[in-house]
């Protein structure tokens, strides 16, 4: 009989790993799940806005205890030149009231509390311990070794959850090495601010009241690139992903940019004055639909990071990585009624996420990011456009309206072409079919 220390061994504490442990473990499985830093969220990084639907699904009203910044009531978007912003956006009182729709958050804050409720939940919480390699015997992964003294351990199953990088994945060639045009490198720092200036500067009134700032467009000269800016308590959160190929490309540092986008003259105002309490940087996995590799093989599942699941159009990555780890864990219970740890059976989790949001909505994106490795000016010259259009509409010079509009039409042709306009306007409905 083969040696078994747990039913399933989940490899990383981020929302992913946390989820599938508290789903199994709630339902009576032997779960233990191994964490490389000195507590969960210790080396986690994200932009930092948490969705609420996802965890509640999962731990009913949790943020009325979770370690949350502020509730999210405005989110902006921002289209950024050089020296200007064009400003889109939703506030709604829809979101200003429970159950809310998002928050900010700090992972190193929120991963903890979320640990603490997996281990009451029941599983066991390993941390500083790294996984050297999966144990694969007869071709089937039956457990991992670690880095500590005769730390070989055996389960049914092992979800990874390990991040971007995966060795795991990619140790049993699920996934290939991830190239420089399928992964941003994002750098952040926390500012702070006391709760006035947060406020005063955002435009609310209730300190729980927050407000996120997507920015994007012609300022970052081609590179696919996204800033942010996000409320907290008592600070605020900024931070930019680039494209790392583009970086390269551009002989761009990642911190110069983030510190081009601090010096912007719409940006300035909503952080100047405080102080730098926290720099960080993480791997984005950004290769969309057709980088998520084969989600499982005999006794073995990945979610999260570690999957590619991040949906970078819509900044969602957290509650991709939660849906992903709680059907990892539910197609664990469905494999162990049946006795069946086999590939055939674990093909379920895949077949579940394709019903779900979650590969839905890459799938919708699928063809995004070779739209825009072709067509980099869609990135640069129509947002450029319409901050000039909009600059001219609001411009009072004495000139009359009409002969306004007729200029911005004049400009529209001249700049693009009205065929080419066609075209394009074509092409991006034929890659969202």
């Amino acid at each position: 009989m083969r040696k078994k220390d747990f039913d399933v061994i989940v490899v990383g504490a981020g929302p992913a790993g946390l989820s599938a442990a508290y789903v199994l473990a709630k339902a009576g499985v032997n779960v233990i799940i191994i964490e490389r830093g000195k507590f969960p969220g210790a080396k986690n990084v994200m932009g930092g806005i948490l969705y609420r639907k996802p965890m509640d699904d999962l731990i009913p009203e949790f943020y009325k205890e979770a370690p949350l910044e502020r509730h999210i009531i405005e989110q902006r978007m921002w289209l950024l030149d050089e020296e200007s912003h064009f400003n889109m956006g939703i506030r709604t009182q829809k979101h200003n009231k429970e159950p809310y729709n998002c928050f900010s958050v700090f992972r190193a804050h929120f991963d903890k509390w979320f640990a603490k409720k997996v281990v009451e939940a029941g599983a066991l919480l390993i941390n500083e311990t790294v996984v050297v390699e999966p144990i694969v015997e007869e071709g089937k992964v039956v457990g991992v070794r670690t880095d500590r003294p005769e730390g070989d351990l055996y389960a049914d199953v092992v979800i990874a959850a390990d991040g971007v990088q995966s060795f795991l994945a990619r140790s049993l060639g699920l996934r290939k090495k991830i190239t420089p045009e399928k992964v941003a490198v994002a750098t952040k720092e926390i500012i702070g601010l006391n709760e006035k200036e947060v406020n005063d500067r955002f435009g609310v009134v209730d300190p729980s009241e927050g407000v996120t700032i997507e920015l994007t467009g012609p300022f970052f000269e081609g590179i696919e690139a996204m800033a942010w800016i996000y409320t907290n308590k008592t600070s605020v959160s900024i931070g930019v992903g680039a494209i790392i190929k583009d970086l390269i490309d551009h002989h761009m540092n990642p911190n110069d940019l983030l510190e081009k986008v601090k010096s912007h003259p719409s940006v300035l105002p909503l952080i100047e004055g405080g102080d730098t309490k926290e720099y960080l940087a993480h791997m984005i996995p950004e290769g969309g639909y057709y980088s998520v590799p084969k989600l499982y093989t005999d006794g073995f599942m990945v979610c999260g990071d570690a999957a590619m699941l991040v949906d970078s159009i819509h900044r969602e990555g957290s509650n991709l990585a939660i849906e992903s780890g709680k059907a990892a864990a539910k197609t664990y219970l469905e494999a162990k009624d049946a006795n069946d740890f086999s590939e055939r059976m674990l093909s379920r989790y895949q077949d579940k996420l394709e019903e779900m949001y979650v590969l839905k909505d890459l799938k919708f994106y699928k063809n995004v990011p070779e739209l825009l490795e072709e067509k980099r000016y869609l990135l640069t010259d129509y947002p450029q456009f319409i901050i000039d259009a909009m600059a001219e509409i609001y411009t009072v010079d004495g000139t009359p309206k009409p002969e306004k509009f007729r200029k911005i039409k004049d400009e529209l042709k001249s700049r693009f072409g009205y065929i080419n306009l066609a075209k394009d306007m074509f092409t991006i409905w034929r890659k969202l079919r």
